[in-house]
C-alpha cells in the first residue's frame, strides 16, 4: 500500500518533503489519486473542473485557440499541447466544436497517469503521436527535408510528457498547476524553516505528522521569491512550488512561437497570508472537501493555490510576455460567452413547449454558461496567458 510504502521511505531517509508526499499521493502509478483514475466527472468522481460542465467551455477554448491560430499567420500544422489533459473531456469538446483551425490541428493530449490516459480513448479518436506530429512527406528524393502534410487535422493524440519538440501553436493547461508538487515553508523571525512529513507511531498506530526543520539555503531564496515584498508574520506558511519553475521552462522550450494559456487557482500572496495554510491548501473526494492532506495518502485529490507573483516571475524568466492575466469570467465573456447563453435562452424560450432536444440544448447552454461565470465558483480561477513571438 502506498501509506506503507511512504512510511518505509520515511524510515530510511528521514522526514521527506510535502512535495515528495504530494508527488507520491497523486501521481504513484498504482495507487495515487490520478494513478488510480481519480479525477474530474459527475457521478462517481471528485470535483468538476470547467470542461464537466458540458459543452460550452471546449466551444469557448476553440475560439481562443482560433485566435491564437490567426494570430501566428494560420500555420499548417498548429499544434495545441494540452498538459494535464485528464480523461480528455476538454480535447473532445473542443474537437467536437470544429474550430476554424480544425483542418491544421494536431492537438496532443499529455496525461500522466495510465489509467486517464486509457480512459481518453472513451472520448476521442486517438492516432499515434508521430501522425500528430506528422505526417510528412518528402518528395521523390530520400534526402529531401520532410514536411508535414496541411489540411490533415484535426488529428489527436496521447502522450505521457511533454513532447521533446519545438512547436508553433499553444499549450493549455487547465486546472494543472494546483496540483504540481510543492513545498511549504514556516517564518520564523527572519529565517525560514520547512514543514516536512514524518511519521509518529504511539498507541494509535502509525500516521504522517508534520515535522518542521530549518529551510535550506535554496529553498529560502524560492521562499523570498514568492514571499517578494510582503513582510511575512512570524509563524505565517506560504507553498513553495518547486515544480512550477521547471514546467514553466519546459514550456519554454517547447514553444518556439506561440502561447500558453493557464487556467487555475492562483492567488497574490497577501491572500494567501490572510487566508493561511487551511485556505490555500485543500483536499477533496467524492465531490466534498477531504481531510487533512497527510490522511490516507491516494485517497483524494490534494490542491494548492499557486502564488501569482511567483507565476508571473517564473514566466518572465523564462521569457515568456504576460499578454493576459483576467479572470475566468472575464476571459470567457471576451470569448461570447453571454451572447452564446442569450442566444441559448432564446431557443428555449422558443422551443420549451416542445421539449425536445434542441430546446434542452439551450437550456443547457444558459446552465452551463451561469456555472462557468459564476464569480464565486469556477468564473473566479485565474487566466493567464503567456507568449513568445
Amino acid at each position: 500500500m502506498l501509506d506503507q510504502r511512504l512510511r518505509e521511505r520515511i524510515h530510511r531517509e528521514g522526514p521527506i518533503t510535502f512535495a515528495a508526499f504530494m508527488d507520491a499521493a497523486l501521481y504513484d502509478e498504482s495507487a495515487g489519486f490520478f494513478g488510480r483514475g481519480g479525477g474530474a466527472g459527475r457521478a462517481g468522481a471528485d470535483f468538476v473542473t470547467s470542461p464537466e460542465v458540458g459543452e460550452l467551455f471546449g466551444a469557448l477554448v476553440g475560439r481562443s485557440l482560433d485566435g491564437s491560430w490567426r494570430r501566428l499567420g494560420e500555420p499548417d500544422p498548429f499544434v495545441v499541447v494540452e498538459a494535464g489533459a485528464g480523461r480528455g473531456r476538454l480535447a473532445a469538446s473542443v474537437l467536437r466544436a470544429a474550430p476554424e483551425c480544425a483542418p491544421a490541428l494536431r492537438y496532443l493530449l499529455v496525461e500522466r497517469s495510465a489509467e486517464l490516459r486509457a480512459r481518453q480513448r472513451e472520448l476521442i479518436a486517438l492516432e499515434p503521436a508521430d501522425e500528430a506530429l506528422g505526417p510528412f512527406t518528402s518528395g521523390t528524393d530520400p534526402e529531401d527535408a520532410r514536411e508535414p502534410v496541411a489540411g490533415m487535422g484535426p488529428i489527436a493524440a496521447q502522450l505521457e510528457d511533454m513532447p521533446a519538440v519545438s512547436i508553433v501553436g499553444v499549450v493549455l493547461a487547465n486546472e494543472l498547476l494546483d496540483n504540481l508538487p510543492t513545498r511549504i515553508v514556516e517564518r520564523s523571525g527572519r529565517q525560514w524553516n520547512e514543514v516536512r512529513v514524518g511519521v509518529l507511531d504511539d498507541e494509535a498506530g502509525p500516521r504522517f505528522v508534520e515535522v518542521v526543520v530549518p529551510a535550506d539555503s535554496k529553498l529560502g531564496t524560492e521562499a523570498d521569491a514568492v514571499a517578494g515584498a510582503h513582510e511575512i508574520p512570524d509563524g505565517a506558511r506560504l507553498p513553495v512550488p518547486e515544480a512550477l519553475a521547471g514546467w514553466v521552462e519546459q514550456a519554454a522550450t517547447l514553444v518556439r512561437r506561440g502561447d500558453v494559456v493557464l487556467v487555475d487557482y492562483a492567488a497574490p500572496v497577501a491572500d494567501l497570508l490572510e487566508r493561511g495554510q487551511s485556505g490555500w491548501l485543500r483536499t477533496y473526494r467524492a465531490h466534498a472537501p477531504g481531510t487533512a492532506a497527510l490522511d490516507d495518502p491516494g485517497s483524494h485529490d490534494i490542491t494548492c493555490d499557486v502564488p501569482l507573483e511567483y507565476l508571473l516571475t517564473m514566466a518572465g524568466r523564462a521569457g515568456f510576455d504576460v499578454v493576459e492575466h483576467t479572470s475566468q469570467a472575464e476571459w470567457l465573456t471576451a470569448l461570447g460567452i453571454e451572447q452564446l447563453a442569450e442566444t441559448g435562452a432564446a431557443l428555449w424560450r422558443e422551443r420549451a413547449h416542445l421539449g425536445d432536444l434542441e430546446a434542452v440544448a439551450g437550456r443547457s447552454v444558459v446552465h452551463e454558461a451561469a456555472a462557468l461565470a459564476d464569480p464565486a465558483g469556477l468564473g473566479a480561477h485565474r487566466v493567464i496567458r503567456l507568449r513568445r513571438n
